[in-house]
Parts: C-alpha cells; sequence; structure tokens
C-alpha cells in the first residue's frame, strides 16, 4: 500500500464545510446527524450556518472538523471503495485530526468521538484564562533553532514548539509574555516571518495539563479497538495500534508536540507515495509537498473532489 489517509486540525474549519457533500450523499448526511444525536444539540445548524464566530470556538469546532472529515471518509467507501484496513498503510492526523483518524479507522465510534472532542475543546480552553497564553508561528527555521528560540524566550516562563509543521513553519506557545519575546529572538535569529497566531488558548504546551488530566478520565471511559491500519500519532511519529498505548499518547498529545513533519517522513520513508487529506481545507496537502520529495497531496472535502480520489487511489493499489 502506498497511501496513507490524513485527517486536519484546527485552523481548517470554514462556515458551510461539509453541506455540500451531505447534500450529495446519503452516507454523509447521516455522519452529520451522528454527531448531532451525540452531543444533543444541532452542531450540524452552526458548521453550515454560522455565525463563524460560535464555529470557532473550540468546543465546536473540533467535533465539527472531525464530523466533515467521516462524512468525506463515507463518501469514498460507498462510491469510490475505499476501504481503511485495505488501502491506507497508515493514518494520522493533525492534532484535534488524531481523533478523526481513529475513528476512521475504526477505534473510536463516531458518537464517541464527537463526546471526546467536545470534552476535549471544552478542556482546552478552560486550562488557561483568557489572555494569559498565546501562540506564534515562526516561519523560515529548522525545528531545531525553533526550539533554541523558544529555551531562551522562557526565561522561567513556559515557551515550547507546539507544532513541527514542516516546511519551515514553527509554532511555538507558551505563557503570553515569553512567545512575544520569542517573537523578537526569531526575528534576530533569521526567521524570515515570526507572528502571534489569532488563537484561544496556548495549545501543546505544559499550560495545557488540566486538559490533559480531563482528557485522561475521559478517555478512560471509552472503549478502544485496534485501529484497521496504524496511527502514526503525533507525539512520537511513529505508529501504533495498541489501544492502551493509544491512550496514553492522546493524553500525552495534550501538552506534547505535534511533530507533523516526521510523521509524515515517517510515511514517505514507508513507501507512501499519496497522502488523502479528508475533511475541510488543504493545509496538510500543502504540507506533504514540502516535506516529501515527490509525494502527493489528495484533497477530498467535497463532491467535486471523489472521482479524483478515486484515481488517486486507483494508482496508489498494487496492480
Amino acid at each position: 500500500m502506498t497511501a496513507a489517509f490524513t485527517f486536519p486540525g484546527q485552523g481548517s474549519q470554514t462556515v458551510g464545510m461539509g453541506k455540500a457533500l451531505a447534500d450529495a450523499f446519503p452516507a454523509a448526511r447521516a455522519v452529520f446527524d451522528e454527531v448531532d444525536a451525540a452531543l444533543g444539540e444541532k452542531l450540524t445548524a452552526i458548521i453550515w450556518d454560522g455565525p463563524a464566530e460560535t464555529l470557532q470556538l473550540t468546543e465546536n469546532a473540533q467535533p465539527a472538523l472531525m464530523a466533515v472529515s467521516l462524512a468525506a471518509l463515507r463518501v469514498l467507501e460507498t462510491e469510490a471503495g475505499f476501504s481503511v484496513g485495505r488501502d491506507a498503510a497508515f493514518v494520522a492526523g493533525h492534532s484535534l485530526g488524531e481523533y478523526s483518524a481513529l475513528a476512521a479507522a475504526g477505534s473510536f465510534t463516531i458518537s464517541d468521538t464527537a463526546g471526546l472532542l467536545r470534552t476535549r475543546g471544552l478542556a482546552m480552553q478552560k486550562a488557561v484564562p483568557v489572555g494569559v497564553g498565546a501562540m506564534a508561528a515562526l516561519l523560515g527555521l529548522d525545528y531545531e533553532a525553533a526550539v533554541a528560540v523558544a529555551d531562551e524566550a522562557a526565561q522561567g516562563e513556559v515557551c515550547q514548539a507546539a507544532n513541527d509543521n514542516g516546511g519551515g513553519q514553527v509554532v511555538v506557545s507558551g505563557d503570553k509574555a515569553a512567545v512575544e519575546r520569542a517573537l523578537e529572538i526569531a526575528k534576530t535569529k533569521g526567521a524570515k516571518r515570526a507572528m502571534l497566531l489569532p488563537v484561544s488558548a496556548p495549545f501543546h504546551c505544559r499550560l495545557m495539563q488540566p486538559a490533559a488530566e480531563a482528557m485522561a478520565e475521559a478517555l478512560a471511559g471509552v472503549i478502544i479497538k485496534p485501529p484497521a491500519s496504524p496511527l502514526v500519532c503525533n507525539v512520537l511519529a511513529a505508529p501504533i495500534t495498541d489501544p492502551d498505548e493509544i491512550r496514553r499518547r492522546l493524553v500525552e498529545q495534550v501538552t506534547g508536540t505535534v511533530r507533523w513533519r516526521e510523521s509524515v517522513a515517517y510515511m514517505a520513508s514507508h513507501g507512501v507515495t499519496r497522502f488523502f487529506e479528508l475533511g475541510a481545507g488543504k493545509v496538510l496537502s500543502g504540507l506533504v509537498k514540502r516535506i516529501a520529495d515527490g509525494a502527493v497531496g489528495v484533497s477530498v472535502g467535497g463532491p467535486s473532489d471523489i472521482a479524483a480520489a478515486k484515481d488517486a487511489m486507483a494508482a496508489a493499489r498494487p496492480a
């Protein structure tokens, strides 16, 4: 198998995402209905009608993005004959996308995933008062240089590399003053750009420890099955399949670095040439091109993408 299925994270959400899929395909509509039922509310109305400010709330954006990703997968399964277990050498997701990946691979039910992501979003937002933390993107520095910048900026506060996205894009997270110091230090170290991100909390750093504890409790009450294809997990950039380890790594992920560059490089080094990005946006497909020479990113977010995805999978399957 030369294909991997990848799932986007927060920031890819847009009002109206997934509606064309749901209008065109009953299998997609059923996913949205299941998520609404699991949450006991019409999240679908927020996804499709907005307002954007409500969709962007972490507790809404996380289950919403998962719903769109799983809707896209269900359409690929019913209309294009995709099978995670047969067709994906690996699954992987960026931050919250790791939950989407596990749902896609059958480790979680969609209902459980929706509930977990609602809990995760609320816990991450609650962990740090608004205005106390910040995140910033450092562009044009490699990961080691960005880590050195974060270490220098900390000065007794928290400043960590949160996302190693690849292509010279590293996000740092922590106490606001420390992150602001990192911006200035990065510029002196040769960063092309260094800018604060419009986020509501400092994700993937030690300040998220209360959210990690909340997720440990939530995950303890959910059945996790071995995934149909190995999960290349964020905190290891390596594949895992054991349910107990999946549970443990999902807790670590809340405060740990999303090692996306290394994850894509691992999959590419193990024969993956086509990365199917299922869900909203094309962020991961763009990163693939920067990380893995010759790899192809195939974005599947709407009805018009299905035929192209089917052709790409035909090319990826063994003759």
